[in-house]
C-alpha cells in the first residue's frame, strides 16, 4: 500500500467557459475548489450587467491528493490538469493565497496579458501614451526603453506594469544590457 500523499495546490484546464460547471462539480465531490473571478461590466443591446468572469480563463485549482486524480479528470468540463513530463504540477501555497488575496475584492482585479522582458510594449496610458519599446526590469522596477537609431543610442523610461501592452507578433526580442540602459 502506497502512503497517502499530503494534500497540495493543482491546476485544471478546463473547457471553455465551463469553470463554474467543473467547479461546482468538484466541490460537491469534496474537493476544495479555488475559482478567482474578477468583476466588470459587460453591455448588451438593452443594457448593462455587472458579472463575475474567470481571472484566469479554462483554468481552476484544485487542492486534493493525486489519488484523486482520475476523479478530477472525469468531472463534466474538464480536459486535463496542468502536467509536465506527464506529472501533475503543482503551484506553491504562496502563489494561491496571493490569488487569493487578489481577489478578494472581484472589482479590484483584471486579467493582464504576460509580460517579460525583451517584449516589444507600448505605453498606453499617461503623458507617455503611445511610445513603443522593449521592456526590461532593473532593480524591480520596469522600465520601456526607447531606441534612437540614428544616434545609436537608448533610453529607459520607468513604468508602471499595467500602463504597457504586447506589441506586434508577441514576439520578444533580446532584452538590451544595462550597458546600453546606462549608454
Amino acid at each position: 500500500m502506497e502512503p497517502t500523499q499530503s494534500p497540495a495546490w493543482y491546476a485544471v484546464y478546463t473547457k471553455h467557459q465551463h469553470e463554474k460547471t467543473a467547479k461546482e462539480y468538484l466541490a460537491s465531490q469534496g474537493i476544495e475548489v479555488l475559482l478567482p473571478v474578477y468583476r466588470t461590466i459587460r453591455r448588451w443591446q438593452d443594457r448593462n450587467k455587472v458579472v463575475d468572469l474567470p481571472l484566469f480563463p479554462c483554468y481552476l485549482f484544485v487542492q486534493t491528493n493525486l489519488q484523486r486524480k482520475v476523479e478530477i479528470l472525469k468531472a463534466p468540463g474538464v480536459f486535463s490538469m496542468v502536467e509536465s513530463g506527464g506529472r501533475a504540477c503543482e503551484i506553491e501555497d504562496a502563489e494561491i493565497e496571493s490569488i487569493i488575496k487578489a481577489t478578494a475584492n472581484p472589482s479590484q482585479v483584471t486579467p493582464h496579458p504576460y509580460l517579460k522582458s525583451g517584449d516589444r510594449v507600448r505605453i498606453q496610458y499617461g503623458a507617455l501614451a503611445g511610445i513603443e519599446g522593449i521592456l526590461t526590469r532593473f532593480k524591480n522596477q520596469f522600465r520601456v526603453v526607447m531606441n534612437l537609431r540614428l544616434l545609436n543610442k537608448a533610453i529607459a523610461v520607468e513604468v508602471d506594469i499595467s500602463t504597457v501592452e504586447r506589441v506586434g507578433e508577441g514576439k520578444s526580442i533580446a532584452a538590451p544590457s544595462d550597458s546600453l540602459i546606462s549608454g
